[in-house]
């Protein structure tokens, strides 16, 4: 007992030398999630307070929409850039211009994709109007080019501070908008803001460190490559994002606005916790990798013990939310929203099969079964569609949120079940659910 746990300690044990460059980028990479996961929560949930539960559940209606078409703007495009940049393989100036035009192509075509499937699914003009203010902020996400650089170079501080000084000044912007009882199509506008002022201050950083953006160049056969090996990315990404936004479009469609302002309040709370499985994944990943040349005994006993680890927080958490649900709807977004209690309850322990399914992507990576990654994400996305579809009518907001927890349980545990080579994984997790493992 004391050698496993004292091998759990190992694993989470991680030396850090903050001069080295590659984990002083990391360190950025974290602090500037963290700072927009808790300034997006802050400023989120006083934005849900003054719209109220109408309002706000137009406007998440529209993002969620937006969101679902999001990878035909990014094409997949960000990991090949960095693995090209990162080998070498393709001149800087060509590859930054080649990626860039994309991008814009790739953003001028999700606006027309999105506002013509509004247009079928939804002609409400109000919801038409917002949709495409936001959706056209895609075109400025074309400069995210620079941050893949930065990060591509171990400098993800310039990216993470420029960033980060731009959501605060938008925040205050929200909060001015607030204080001056703006309009619901004001924080619409202001989402266009934010990201045309993140794409300045990302130039600015760029030109700072001497760059040019005036030296970036096209190139055919590049925009050629990067199509080809983006394309399959490009579906999966599509699969995630049905996976994760589908429920507040088809609440909104099937019940009511005030449906899906009262369920994105439960999920904003819930969906805080996620960042704890990814942080912890990709901290443990690269022992997993390690073991795989070493010894399959002590890669699988590792797969376990990140499991375990992941499980036992998550369940933790989530029995923490589901007893204070209610009090926690109420202090944060008042009584207005206390119908959220209920979504909130259900909704967090979508997080132990999240989690599960973070730590098991390292698996699929090390054994060359990506392929299987992505259709358990796509039977996820679809298994979700049809549990939205039989459970929503009947019971709205919970009925969505039982359809996300089971269609993750899905996807990131039982699919495993699908074909021998994921056997010895499913067997895994099982045993990582038990109460003596854990």
């Amino acid at each position: 007992m004391l050698n496993n746990k004292l091998k759990c300690l190992e694993l989470l044990a991680i030396k850090l030398n903050f001069k080295s460059r590659p984990v002083a980028s990391t360190a950025w990479l974290l602090f500037d999630r963290l700072f927009r996961m808790v300034v997006g929560l802050v400023v989120g949930v006083w934005i849900a307070r003054y719209l109220g539960a109408k309002q706000y559940g137009i406007l998440s209606y529209a993002s969620s929409f937006v969101a679902l078409f999001s990878p035909f703007a990014s094409l997949g495009l960000d990991s090949i850039m960095i693995r090209h940049i990162v080998r070498g393989t393709l001149i800087k100036e060509e590859i930054l211009g080649t990626a860039f035009c994309l991008k814009i192509i790739g953003a001028i075509i999700f606006i027309v994709l999105t506002i013509s499937c509004n247009n079928i699914v939804n002609p409400n003009r109000k919801i038409g109007y917002l949709i495409t203010i936001i959706a056209t902020a895609s075109v400025f996400q074309a400069f995210d080019v620079i941050e893949i650089w930065f990060q591509s170079q171990y400098e993800s501080k310039f990216s993470a501070i420029s960033k980060n000084f731009a959501i605060l000044i938008v925040a205050l912007f929200q909060i001015i908008l607030i204080t001056n009882v703006a309009s619901l199509e004001a924080f619409a506008w202001s989402r266009l803001i934010e990201y045309c002022l993140l794409s300045l201050c990302l130039i600015t950083a760029y030109v700072m460190n001497k760059y040019s953006l005036f030296s970036w160049r096209w190139n055919y056969l590049i925009a050629k490559d990067l199509l080809k090996q983006s394309f399959p990315l490009i579906f999966s990404g599509l699969a995630i994002m049905i996976y994760v936004k589908i429920d507040q479009v088809m609440l909104g469609k099937m019940i009511s606005e005030s449906a899906v302002g009262v369920y994105s309040a439960a999920t904003r709370i819930s969906e805080v916790s996620y960042f704890i499985p990814v942080t912890i994944a990709s901290s443990l990943s690269p022992s997993i990798y390690a073991a795989k040349d070493k010894s399959e005994e002590l890669y699988y006993r590792r797969i376990g013990q990140m499991l375990r680890i992941l499980i036992f927080i998550s369940i933790v958490i989530a029995i923490l939310i589901s007893l204070l649900s209610k009090n926690i709807i109420l202090l944060i977004f008042g009584n207005d929203y206390i119908e959220s209690a209920k979504i909130l309850e259900i909704h967090t322990w979508a997080l132990a099969f999240v989690s599960m399914g973070t730590a098991t992507s390292s698996w699929f990576i090390a054994e060359g079964l990506t392929h299987f990654s992505m259709l358990r994400t796509f039977a996820g996305a679809v298994s979700n569609i049809i549990l939205n579809l039989y459970l929503i009518p009947k019971y709205a907001g919970v009925g969505a949120a039982l359809a996300t927890v089971i269609s993750y349980a899905f996807a990131g545990f039982i699919f495993h079940l699908a074909h021998k080579k994921m056997h010895r994984l499913f067997m895994i997790q099982l045993k990582s659910m038990t109460l003596a493992r854990l």
